[in-house]
């Protein structure tokens, strides 16, 4: 007789790292019921949402960028090594850098202020990835909090000058037209680097971006042959460059001066032609690559060359090194203006969706197409959390073994596709659908099916269709919220066998099988 695995032993299903109150005790900006979250979620959810300083449709971007700093203060003190994780994690693996950079700034204002010692250092080095971060970070702490550094700070940026700067970062980020440069930062944080870089070709590229700096037109080192080749390309006289693009080497010569296409113009002092754009497009990664389509038709690259391009995008692995965000490839689709960029774009929005989980049985997939939806993700893109919403949503349906994929508003209307549709080609079905009535969405569309996803920012009208949409579904039925917006209160209560994810890319549905499986959920970090 079995004594322990029997009838008897109750199996409690998993919960995700999200918690929240299991009673509303508040409302959602459009007054339904709203369920209060604890400071890890509620920064966890706005940081992989938040565009700093940008508004959404229920919050200017003040509001967001005090309540992020809010509770980033307030975890700084009572969790200190949580928020360092997240925020390595927020910078390294979601791509969010300018709420990564606020973070580590206010990491460092609260631990002193608190009198507490640690954390900072490693904090604000991990947050800065790209070498014009310690720029931004100097700027934002002097803009809050004015001229006077703390050690903290300056042993962080210090240690992320000594990993980050080098030739090409000097010539791709030394923005003669920024207030901070280069020079200024080391020489903030001089002392910490000096004992390390001295001798070395740091310390040549160091002392002669401090001479640059100042104007004083010294001659660059010998020890810096990228700058001596960058310099030897602009002794060439401006009449004879385009003709330089003609020499059999000129590509691999334009790489070892470490030129880039954002360069290469200033180079010419003139367009970029369909020359100039084939010799530099081999050394241009995936996400510049993208970005550039239209400028490529424009300046009438032949098929020729655009096949090396095809080629790159439709390459599985280097779309997945590139770690280029799903909606970065919608974005191109919608303004590429020649047809021969569109399949290599659907194939390169698939291959960069492939962590989404092939979900077995029957899936329900609701996408908020509400007003609220319609905000766009940030200030410089022309996509919203509606169109966010619609491609996540759409990729996991086709992935599927069988889904039911509907858009809802006021109403809710059923989105056909098959199986082997790309995720671009569902996406022209979808359209604004006015307010929120998620639990009417969930009620009229809901049919035993095995799990329930919604795509959402969460922001239900209130009266009936407020209703808490997860409490429509059976209790062993498993219900997960994608939360595209970060606002403050969610539409249903977190617990077992009900999951909230949040963010712009695909990491976090991975969750979904494994929360099936029994495997506790945990942060992403």
């Amino acid at each position: 007789m079995s004594k322990f695995n029997n009838d008897a032993l109750q199996v409690v299903a998993p919960t995700g790292p999200i918690t929240s109150e299991q009673t509303a005790t508040a409302t959602t900006h459009q007054g339904a019921p709203g369920f209060r979250r604890d400071p890890h979620s509620e920064l966890f959810l706005l940081a992989v949402t938040n565009f700093v300083s940008e508004d959404t449709a229920y919050e200017t971007g003040t509001q967001r960028n005090h309540r992020f700093r809010d509770l980033v203060r307030q975890l700084a003190i009572s969790d200190p090594d949580w928020l360092a994780r997240m925020i390595r994690w927020l910078r390294a693996e979601a791509g969010m850098r300018s709420a990564a950079v606020v973070a580590a700034a206010e990491v460092v204002h609260a631990r002193i202020g608190g009198e507490l010692h640690g954390h900072s250092r490693a904090v604000v080095a991990d947050a800065l990835q790209r070498a014009d971060e310690p720029g931004e970070i100097l700027a934002y702490w002097f803009a809050t909090y004015g001229r006077n550094l703390p050690i903290p700070l300056k042993r962080g940026i210090a240690d992320a000058v000594f990993r980050l700067y080098n030739e090409r970062a000097l010539l791709k980020y030394d923005n003669p037209t920024k207030p901070i440069r280069f020079g200024d930062v080391i020489e903030l944080v001089q002392p910490r680097y000096h004992a390390k870089a001295y001798g070395t070709w740091r310390d040549s590229l160091f002392r002669y971006a401090i001479e640059r700096r100042h104007g004083r037109g010294n001659p660059i080192p010998e020890g810096l042959p990228v700058l001596r080749a960058h310099a030897d390309l602009y002794s060439i006289p401006v009449e004879q460059r385009r003709t330089f693009l003609d020499r059999e080497h000129a590509a691999e010569m334009l790489a070892r001066a470490g030129v880039t296409w954002e360069s290469l113009a200033a180079w010419l002092q003139g367009p970029m032609d369909a020359r100039a754009w084939a010799t530099i497009i081999p050394s241009m990664g995936v996400f510049a690559l993208v970005r550039n389509l239209r400028n490529f038709d424009k300046a009438g690259l032949s098929d020729e060359d655009a096949a090396t391009v095809i080629t790159r995008l439709t390459d599985a692995a280097a779309v997945r090194r590139s770690r280029v965000l799903p909606l970065r490839f919608l974005a191109a689709y919608r303004a590429a203006p020649s047809l021969r960029w569109a399949w290599p774009l659907q194939q390169a929005m698939d291959h960069s969706l492939d962590n989404l989980p092939l979900l077995a049985g029957r899936t329900l997939i609701l996408v908020d197409q509400s007003g609220s939806m319609d905000n766009r993700l940030g200030r410089q893109s022309e996509l919203t959390r509606a169109d966010a919403a619609a491609a996540f949503g759409s990729a996991l349906a086709v992935r599927a073994q069988h889904a039911d994929l509907y858009q809802f508003g006021y109403e809710h209307d059923r989105v056909e596709f098959h199986r082997a549709d790309s995720t671009l080609r569902i996406l022209g079905q979808f359209r604004g659908m006015g307010g929120t009535e998620t639990a009417a969405a969930v009620r009229a569309t809901y049919d035993g099916h095995d799990r329930v996803v919604i795509l959402t920012d969460e922001q239900a009208n209130g009266g009936w269709g407020g209703a808490n949409p997860t409490m429509l579904v059976p209790d062993n039925i498993p219900v997960y919220t994608w939360n595209l917006a970060g606002y403050e209160h969610g539409h249903g209560a977190d617990g077992p066998n009900r999951y909230t994810f949040g963010g712009l890319s695909d990491k976090g549905f991975e969750m979904i099988p494994l929360l099936e499986r029994g495997v506790q959920g945990d942060w992403p970090f």
